[in-house]
C-alpha cells in the first residue's frame, strides 16, 4: 500500500468512526452523485472516490454515478484535428463531433470510472441513456445569445423522458451504476446532454434521497466568500438578485432547484477534490458543501 493509500485509509476509518447513525439515515436510500470532468482529471481522487463509492454501496446505500467529461472531450477533438465551436459556452455540437462526444463518454470515461470502482473491490456496470431506453432526448430549443441571435446546437439535447426500469432491476443487487450523459430521440439520433441536468432528471426519477454535485469549488459563497452551509429554494432567487449568487454558479443552482421539483429530497453542492468529500457530506455532522433543500 502506497502512502497516500495508506492515508486515505486512516481518513475513511475516521470518517467511518462517527457515521452510524447517519448511515441508518441513508439505508436503502438512492443518492445520485454527479462526477464532474475537472473532480476526476487525477488518479488518486479517481481511487479515493471509487473507494467512497464501494463503502457506501457496503453500507446499505444505493449509489448511481453520473458523470461528464467536458475536459476529456475537448482534449480528444484537439487531437483528432477537430474544432469546437462554442456559443455562450455551450458546445455546437455536429455529427462527426457527436461521434466523438458519445466514444469519450460512453466508451473511455465510462469504463475507466467503472474500472476504478471495481478496482476497490465494487461491483460497477457502465451504461448510458440508451441503455434499455433509459432516458428519452429531445433536441435542446435555441438558445438566445446575448446579442439577441439564435443558435443550432445541433446533436445537444436535453431529457425528455426517464424509463427507470433497467436502473430498478440494477440497484439493491450489490452493483453500482455508472452513467454517461448520452440518449437517443424519438427521431433515432443521438444527442449529448449536459451532465448536471441528466443527473437532475435520473435523481428526480428514482426519487433520490441527495443528489450530489462534485464540482471544483467548495460550494455557494456568501458575499465574504464564506461557504453557506444550507440553503432553501426560496432564498436562491433574491441570492442571485443581490448578487450573492453569480456567473457559473447560477446554473448550478438553477440544476438543483429543477431536481427539487422533480422529487429529490436534499441537493448538494461541495468540493470534488476534496477527499473522501461524499462520506464526510452524507456521513459526519458538520457536512461538506452547501445543502439546498426546499
Amino acid at each position: 500500500m502506497t502512502d497516500d493509500s495508506a492515508d486515505s485509509a486512516l481518513q475513511q476509518a475516521r470518517i467511518l468512526m462517527q457515521a452510524l447513525p447517519h448511515m441508518l439515515r441513508y439505508d436503502e436510500a438512492i443518492v445520485v452523485v454527479k462526477y464532474g470532468g475537472h473532480a476526476m482529471g487525477d488518479d488518486r481522487v479517481a481511487r479515493d472516490f471509487s473507494r467512497d463509492m464501494v463503502l457506501l454501496e457496503q453500507s446499505g446505500v444505493n449509489p448511481v454515478v453520473v458523470h461528464g467529461g467536458g475536459p476529456q472531450i475537448g482534449a480528444m477533438l484537439g487531437k483528432l484535428g477537430i474544432k469546437s465551436e462554442f456559443a455562450d459556452g455551450l458546445r455546437v455540437t455536429d455529427k462527426a463531433t457527436m461521434e466523438i462526444v458519445e466514444m469519450v463518454l460512453a466508451g473511455y470515461i465510462n469504463k475507466q470510472i467503472v474500472g476504478f470502482i471495481n478496482s476497490e473491490g465494487g461491483r460497477a456496470i457502465g451504461l448510458c441513456g440508451k441503455d434499455g431506453r433509459m432516458v428519452t432526448a429531445e433536441k435542446l430549443a435555441r438558445p438566445t445569445l446575448e446579442d439577441g441571435r439564435t443558435v443550432d446546437l445541433g446533436f445537444v439535447g436535453e431529457v425528455a423522458k426517464v424509463d427507470t426500469t433497467v436502473l430498478d432491476q440494477v440497484l439493491g443487487r450489490e452493483l453500482i451504476p455508472v452513467l454517461a450523459p448520452v440518449a437517443q430521440g424519438a427521431d433515432g439520433e443521438t444527442y449529448n446532454i449536459n451532465a448536471d441536468t441528466f443527473a437532475g432528471a435520473i435523481a428526480g426519477a428514482l426519487g433520490a434521497k441527495r443528489l450530489l454535485f462534485l464540482t471544483d469549488v467548495p460550494g455557494v459563497l456568501d458575499k465574504n466568500k464564506q461557504l453557506i452551509k444550507e440553503l432553501k429554494v426560496s432564498d436562491i432567487p433574491g441570492l442571485v438578485a443581490d448578487g450573492t449568487i453569480t456567473g457559473g454558479m447560477i446554473p448550478k443552482v438553477e440544476t438543483c432547484m429543477y431536481a427539487i421539483e422533480r422529487g429529490v429530497e436534499g441537493v448538494v453542492i461541495l468540493d470534488g477534490k476534496l477527499p473522501h468529500a461524499v462520506l464526510i457530506e452524507l456521513l459526519t455532522d458538520h457536512g461538506a458543501g452547501t445543502l439546498i433543500t426546499r
